[in-house]
């Protein structure tokens, strides 16, 4: 604690005392009820960080209207009284850890989906009447694209029609008596919170949502005095204001999260707010009454300046938070992309702000708070940026699953995962063949529940494919996950063994009651004339720094994910770059946010792509590539050909195992090739399906 003695000092927001400067920020993770209620999922979701050591928890925003402005189907909502007692409930859990609790409230205005408008009210009726109406529900909602396409879904509503970008949303404009029906439920909710036991409240103002939409001259076009002038695009924020302090009383704490930049000049365009009018409406609020200020920036249309993939720097835009600071006396949070406790010490020190937000850093460690106040920050597991938890959340917003984080596989599953499971293994050994993310975190689980684990790993050090996944530019942070898993298994006393050859020696010297097989995987090599030539090679060759292609003419075949990367990589090496793919879309799979952080710096890179096109042959001087709609043969002059088309699982070892009589458990890519997040989560289902076998013994 002495190490940081700011970061763990009480402050005050209002007449709100907490007891450190470490504030949950809120995340929408859909741990809640589709009635509307936080459930029994999201109290332990919400506990356990409470537990953890944060000071303020801020709650998922909190749905304020049931006709316009629901977000998703399990979103937490106050939009009646009978959300009351559940909501005290959970507050009540999280001030039993000496946690304070602001609940965030909410409306997404025209970043909304259609579906959603006009309908939640019936379903939330249907649900009351019929609990197993939701699983219909969740049925309908699953075809959803399908069913927008009809053109039969009602409009979204903001302050003008103005259609997001990214939402792609029939949008119309709110009228004058929908803008005070929603003004008042503001202050509604705001007092039920306040019934509930809430220690505050928190108006979410950015990320492009409705408060933003009217405070922005690119989404608030109107013609009345709710839109025009600064003064007018003030207005419903100030209204709002105004009702909650009516019905709250002047004492209950009022936090403005605050887009003060919406970027959108880092796509291109000249519109939007920009820092020097965020400053304004800052100075403005703390006028109106806010208690404090919590700085962000951007909408869904410019998400990777508020939501930053790995590649962005560690506090890249605490600029916004240090002008904010400068221009307001009341207290300023903020999230800053902040990921190690001497950041955060040091940007309260130089006056940056007053209140470290960790978000994402929370969902991959509750205990970040603790171990970091108790001297054990070596053991903080750090978020990577590596952005699943958000991409997750979307994938089962409709579908009735909450999102998850990939480095912790309990992250809203408390309720279902205990904390501590029984040390079961009894000092029994196990082996770990290969230290990737998936090895490394069976072997950590394993040996938390008291097995003699032994890993063995072929390379000289840990880490398999993610050091792969690190060495593309600005992507180092992706490291961090084997770090922390090293560190772990070191103090758990796990046995470690690199270069190893012949893992079938050394496991006779074991004699493992089971093995687990984390090999990862190997590249497919296409059978295309010319690919055994030398001037081939795999992006592992490129990416591990076997192959140097510094300088030249290179082809990278396949633009997936990995194939972009490498091709950054190459770029960064001062390489001419042809990317060609059979898809007509760079990268179709893969989530949107990691192809708007590398496309753009691609093209500005000059690299050249040949969407929808086949390679065909490769040459000593280039590759002959076909056009797969028109069949339009050209020829690129290339140097050198790095061939990026996909893995396969790299499990052959497992036949070779069988004579040692004992079970083979494959995880990992070596079961199914995935993303970092299949890997941890199946191991740590592997470890607990050997725990139970280790029951039966």
């Amino acid at each position: 604690m002495d190490t940081f003695p700011i970061l763990f000092s009480p402050a005050r927001i209002g007449k709100c005392e907490i007891k450190n400067r470490i504030v949950m920020s809120p995340m929408v993770m859909g741990t809640g009820t589709p009635g509307g209620g936080p459930g029994e999922k999201m109290c332990a979701y919400y506990e356990a960080r409470a537990k953890g050591g944060a000071g303020l928890i801020i709650t998922e925003c909190c749905r304020v209207d049931d006709h316009t402005g629901p977000l998703a189907p399990c979103q937490i909502s106050l939009t009646h009284d009978r959300h009351i007692a559940p909501l005290a409930a959970m507050i009540q859990r999280v001030h039993r850890h000496g946690a304070k609790i602001f609940c965030q409230l909410h409306h997404p205005g025209r970043q909304n989906y259609s579906i959603l408008v006009g309908t939640m009210r019936l379903s939330l009726l249907a649900g009351r009447l019929l609990p197993p109406y939701w699983k219909l529900f969740f049925k309908i909602a699953g075809f959803t694209p399908q069913i927008e396409k009809t053109g039969l879904l009602p409009a979204v509503a903001g302050p003008s029609a103005v259609p997001c970008g990214h939402q792609r949303q029939k949008t119309r404009a709110l009228s004058k008596k929908e803008i005070h029906k929603i003004v008042r439920r503001f202050g509604d909710s705001a007092l039920r919170a306040q019934k509930a036991g809430a220690d505050g409240v928190e108006l979410h103002g950015a990320h492009g949502y409705l408060i933003q939409q009217f405070l922005s001259p690119h989404t608030n076009r109107r013609k009345d005095e709710y839109g025009g002038s600064f003064e007018n695009r003030l207005r419903f924020l100030r209204e709002i204001m105004a009702d909650l302090r009516a019905k709250c009383g002047a004492g209950f704490p009022v936090v403005l999260r605050l887009g003060v930049d919406e970027f959108y000049r880092e796509i291109g365009k000249n519109q939007g707010l920009t820092l020097e009018e965020g400053l304004r409406i800052a100075r403005a609020a703390e006028k109106m009454g806010v208690d404090a200020i919590d700085v962000s920036s951007a909408t869904y249309e410019t998400m990777n300046y508020w939501l930053e993939p790995t590649t962005f720097s560690c506090g890249w835009r605490k600029h916004l938070a240090a002008a904010v600071k400068q221009a307001v006396s009341v207290p300023v949070l903020a999230a800053n992309f902040i990921r190690s406790p001497e950041q955060a010490e040091a940007q309260l020190a130089e006056g940056t702000q007053d209140f470290i937000n960790l978000g994402r850093p929370l969902l991959a460690d509750p205990d970040w708070p603790e171990k970091v106040r108790t001297g054990r920050a070596e053991e903080v597991t750090r978020c990577v940026a590596c952005l699943w938890c958000f991409e997750s959340m979307l994938a089962g917003g409709f579908t009735g699953e909450s999102g998850q984080c990939a480095l912790n596989p309990r992250c809203c599953r408390e309720s279902e995962i205990p904390e501590t499971a029984p040390k079961d293994g009894g000092g029994q050994a196990v082996a770990v063949i290969g230290a990737g993310a998936a090895g490394l975190t069976a072997a950590r689980v394993l040996a938390e529940r008291g097995f003699a684990v032994t890993v063995l790993e072929k390379a000289p050090r840990a880490g398999g494919q993610i050091n792969l996944a690190a060495r593309p530019p600005q992507k180092e942070k992706i490291r961090w996950c084997v770090d922390d898993l090293l560190v772990k298994c070191e103090k758990l006393g796990v046995d470690i063994q690199y270069n190893i050859s012949d893992p079938l020696k050394a496991l006779r010297g074991i004699k493992p009651r089971a093995i687990l097989l984390a090999t990862g995987a190997n590249e497919i090599i296409p059978n295309i004339p010319g690919v055994s030539g030398a001037n081939v090679h795999t992006a592992a060759d490129v990416l591990s720094g076997k192959d140097d292609l510094s300088g030249r003419q290179a082809a990278v075949i396949g633009a997936g994910m990995t194939g972009l990367e490498t091709a950054e990589y190459l770029c960064a090496r001062g390489c001419g770059v042809h990317i060609v793919e059979m898809a007509d879309e760079a990268a179709s799979g893969a989530y949107h946010q990691h192809k708007d952080d590398i496309l753009p710096k691609l093209g500005k890179a000059g690299a050249a792509f040949y969407l929808g096109h086949r390679l065909e042959a490769i040459n000593k001087g280039g590759i002959d590539i076909c056009a797969v709609k028109t069949g339009e043969r050209k020829t690129l002059r290339v140097d050198d050909v790095v061939l990026s088309v996909g893995l396969r699982p790299n499990n052959s070892l497992a036949e070779e195992l069988k004579e040692l009589g004992v079970p083979v458990i494959a995880l990992g890519d070596a079961q199914k090739t995935g993303r970092i997040a299949n890997a941890v989560h199946s191991a740590y289902g592997a470890a607990a399906e050997l725990f139970r076998l280790a029951g039966r013994a």
